[in-house]
């Protein structure tokens, strides 16, 4: 059975926009066995598809999830192996909230049977698609960035304490992608007046930074977890923010332009 998990709207530059956390189905024989609040879908990253809609602009091929990251997180080893050992982290078919609240009704988490299903009917095929844009877009202009668009409540004792910084890039500590690149984003982002960044601190890029980037084979990967603070409220109903979004977008306009640039000017055409 193939189940259409991926919307790509293709573009002509080499820059690919990611976004794996904004899908919102849920098939319903998944949707039976979880918890009322979990189908309120509290992790998703709202609004992100729309705040990155003008990357079209830069000619960025969009690609986004359909699914929930509750069915399957495309942002985890499928493996299980976690990306921050000793640090406390949600599965690839996650069991509990980011506040901790289980998702499924008592005795109804998804067994290993069930996990491979997803990871092979929805994980698989996502990621199937996403390397092949990738690679079509490597080929066609020689070097390319992919750029993994993600957002977080900026509050969570789960993860970290305090307060997120409102930009935090991710590199895996620099494998992902050049410090040239890497550097010119962090100053784009280290002088949008009222904000604040980081560069690998506590988010330094999920599965899909650390699995696609090789700068060496022309493809840099670089992760943005932004605190949803920064475009919407952050409390149910997550209502987008329209006056905050306003004020972001020209800084995440600039953060892709100057990517793109360098990336041409490093062999990408286009």
């Amino acid at each position: 059975m193939t189940v259409p998990v991926i919307d790509i709207q293709p573009g002509d530059a080499p820059l690919i926009v990611n976004v794996p956390h904004d899908g919102r189905e849920i098939p319903a024989g998944i949707g039976a066995t979880m918890t009322m609040e979990a189908l309120a879908l509290p992790d998703t990253d709202w609004h992100i598809r729309d705040l990155y809609a003008f990357a079209s602009d830069h000619g960025a091929t969009i690609t986004s999830a359909r699914f929930s990251r509750y069915v399957v997180d495309l942002n985890r080893d499928p493996s299980g192996k976690s990306l921050y050992p000793g640090a406390d982290t949600t599965e690839v078919c996650p069991t509990s909230t980011f506040h901790k609240q289980p998702i499924y009704r008592e005795g109804q988490e998804p067994d290993a049977r069930e996990i491979d299903r997803r990871l092979k009917l929805y994980w698989q095929s996502y990621h199937a698609e996403l390397g092949r844009v990738i690679t079509e877009q490597q080929e066609k202009y020689g070097t390319v960035l992919l750029f993994d668009a993600h957002s977080i409540g900026s509050e969570l004792p789960r993860f970290f304490e305090g307060r997120l910084p409102d930009f935090n890039l991710g590199t895996a500590d620099g494998a992902s992608a050049d410090p040239g690149l890497t550097g010119k984003m962090l100053d784009t982002l280290d002088t949008a007046d009222g904000y604040t960044a980081v560069l690998n601190g506590r988010f330094k890029g999920g599965y899909i930074t650390r699995h696609y980037g090789n700068p060496d084979a022309g493809i840099h990967a670089i992760q943005l977890e932004m605190a949803q603070s920064v475009y919407m409220d952050e409390d149910a109903p997550y209502r987008f923010r329209p006056d905050l979004a306003d004020r972001v977008r020209p800084v995440l306009r600039s953060l892709l332009g100057i990517g793109l640039e360098w990336i041409r000017k490093r062999g990408g055409a286009g």
